[in-house]
């Protein structure tokens, strides 16, 4: 709302794109004397994934912004080790390391109306999940009745509002009903597009899903959301 292993380090990545905004390539078509910057390549991690039990296609290049691309940094929480700390409002999420770092992923998050902001944890955790529409959103829209729990649930695989993994958010023993999860929708991240819940790549839903521990201390800044994008 990959399997374990890494592909690159992810430290490097800041270099990569500090260099590619300082180089060019000429447009033979407008002369020799114009040069057009080259765009940032993406990491080898976000490449398409063969090892699942369903594909996953790669990024596509040009879509997420370097900015929102997974990296470890310097952690600014000032959270305790292996806590999540969503923040809607710049896009990221971050779990915290033991090492004065965080691992930070890009984020979409949801639209005005639908922001959910607090602390929870991580009940339990799901490769592949099955999805099932709250009732309240099957009132909004009835076409989702055919995911409710009495029809299955939506079945898992690449187009599973899920993704290839979730996160299920609990506060007092009770479920949010809020997800993290993966998101094969590329454009979301770094937009405000969701039902509240917070959407990662599915390659980076499968890392943070490999880091992160059952009941691992969520904590979700309060948003200040525009409007859904179109």
């Amino acid at each position: 709302m990959l399997t374990r292993r890494t592909l690159l380090g992810v430290g490097g990545i800041a270099a990569t794109v500090g260099l590619s905004a300082c180089t060019g390539v000429t447009d033979e078509t407008a002369g020799a004397d114009r040069a057009l910057p080259l765009r940032p390549v993406l990491p080898a991690f976000y490449g398409p994934v063969t090892d699942e039990p369903f594909p996953i296609e790669a990024v596509p290049p040009n879509v997420v912004p370097p900015k929102y691309w997974r990296q470890r940094v310097p952690d600014p929480t000032g959270e305790a080790p292996g806590t999540i700390v969503v923040d809607p409002n710049a896009y990221y999420l971050y779990l915290v390391e033991p090492s004065g770092t965080a691992m930070r992923y890009g984020i979409g998050v949801g639209r005005a109306g639908f922001e959910w902001a607090g602390n929870a944890k991580v009940q339990y955790k799901r490769k592949w999940p099955k999805w099932t529409p709250p009732a309240e959103m099957i009132a909004r829209d009835p076409d989702l009745a055919q995911y409710s729990a009495a029809n299955g649930s939506f079945p898992p695989g690449p187009t599973n509002p899920l993704g290839a993994r979730a996160l299920y958010l609990f506060q007092n023993g009770e479920d949010t009903l809020y997800r993290i999860h993966g998101s094969p929708e590329a454009w979301s991240i770094g937009n405000s597009v969701s039902s509240g819940c917070i959407r990662l790549l599915n390659q980076d839903i499968i890392d943070l899903h490999d880091r992160v521990q059952n009941g691992a201390r969520v904590v979700v800044r309060p948003s200040s959301a525009p409007d859904a994008v179109a």
